[in-house]
C-alpha cells in the first residue's frame, strides 16, 4: 500500500469549477493538473500556466512539477525546468511553467491537463568540507567520460 500524506489545498476565485489534482489510475506516480486559464503558446514561448489554487505542503515534503510524456511526443509542449519545485513554504498559486518547442501555436484550455504534479519527500544536505575526497574507479572524468551511447 502506498503511503498518503494530507495536502491542504486553497481554491483560488479563478479555479472554481476545476478538477482538483488526481491520480489517473491507482499505480501513478504523479497527479494530473489542469489549466485554470485558455492561452495559446506561440512556437519558442514560454508562459506561467495558472491552476486556480494554491498549496500548503507539509515540511518536509515538496510538489515536483513534471510534464505531460503526450504533450511533449506530440506538441513539443514541456516544463523548461523540469522537474519544477514547488517548496513547502510557499503559499502562492502553483503555476506550470510551459515551453513551445514546436513550430505551431499550442493552445490550452481551461480544464486542459497540463503537467503532472508528484510529492515527493525532501532530504536536505549538510556540508561537511574536507581538504581531499576519497578515490573513485571514474575519478574526476566528467561529460562522457563513461562512454557515449554508441557503447550502449
Amino acid at each position: 500500500m502506498t503511503d498518503r500524506v494530507g495536502v491542504r489545498l486553497k481554491r483560488l476565485p479563478h479555479g472554481h469549477g476545476l478538477e482538483l489534482p488526481a491520480y489517473a489510475t491507482p499505480g501513478a506516480a504523479g497527479m494530473d493538473v489542469v489549466a485554470a486559464e485558455a492561452i495559446t503558446i506561440a512556437p519558442g514561448e514560454r508562459h506561467a500556466v495558472a491552476t486556480g489554487f494554491a498549496v500548503a505542503i507539509p515540511e518536509g515534503y515538496e510538489i515536483q512539477v513534471r510534464p505531460r510524456s503526450g504533450l511533449a511526443l506530440k506538441h513539443g509542449i514541456t516544463v523548461p525546468n523540469t522537474p519544477g519545485t514547488i517548496d513547502s513554504d510557499y503559499r502562492g498559486e502553483l503555476k506550470v511553467i510551459m515551453i513551445n518547442h514546436s513550430t505551431e501555436d499550442f493552445t490550452i484550455a481551461r480544464g486542459d491537463r497540463i503537467a503532472q504534479l508528484v510529492l515527493a519527500p525532501v532530504t536536505q544536505a549538510v556540508w561537511n568540507e574536507v581538504e581531499e575526497l576519497d578515490a573513485t574507479e571514474r575519478g574526476d572524468g566528467g561529460f562522457g567520460s563513461t562512454g557515449g551511447h554508441r557503447k550502449l
